[in-house]
């Protein structure tokens, strides 16, 4: 985990960037579980928290419990209540940290099913694209998702760029060449 912040130094601070100290990952995913775990007790929700580090960041997902199912509303139309609540979360662990975090929310499964689809999605477009010679221009996406799609994309052996301006942004897959 990086996060980046400006010192001044008399010379142009925009260029002048120093590493915030790193925080445990597994701490972060406590501090985090922590809050989902009173927030889901203030408004008497079923759900169960699972920890877990993936890669360079903390990852929690509340699950369903053997009390009752994650009310699928903390998820939302298109995800909206999950990316709101994913960066409260991240808010209250900086609180505690003093570092901004990358941890990452998912709610039953929303966002690993979406990252399946994701992956299914640029596998075609790769493949339309190594057919053709075409490039082919995906519909609008989250910075999350994106992500996904680059690096399904470089997996199946082509580039990709994101084009437009949030929160129309996309990503356009691209032939060799």
């Amino acid at each position: 985990m990086t996060d980046v912040t400006t010192e001044p130094t008399g010379e142009d601070t925009a260029t002048d960037v120093t590493e915030a100290p790193a925080v445990d990952l597994d701490r972060e995913g406590e501090i985090a579980a922590d809050f989902l775990e009173t927030l889901l007790d203030i408004a008497d929700l079923d759900g169960d928290i699972d920890v877990d580090v993936d890669g360079d960041r903390a990852s929690v997902s509340i699950v369903d419990s053997d009390e009752g199912r994650v009310p699928r509303r903390l998820v939302g139309a298109d995800g909206k209540v999950l990316d709101a609540l994913q960066e409260l979360t991240r808010l209250a662990v900086q609180a505690e940290t003093g570092v901004r975090t990358r941890l990452m929310l998912d709610i039953a499964g929303f966002r690993a099913d979406r990252r399946a689809a994701l992956v299914k999605q640029a596998e075609e477009a790769v493949a339309s694209v190594k057919a053709s010679g075409e490039r082919v221009e995906l519909e609008p996406m989250s910075a999350f998702e994106r992500k996904v799609v680059h690096d399904a994309v470089l997996a199946g052996g082509l580039t990709s760029e994101s084009e437009g301006a949030e929160p129309r942004r996309y990503v356009v897959v691209l032939p060799v060449g």
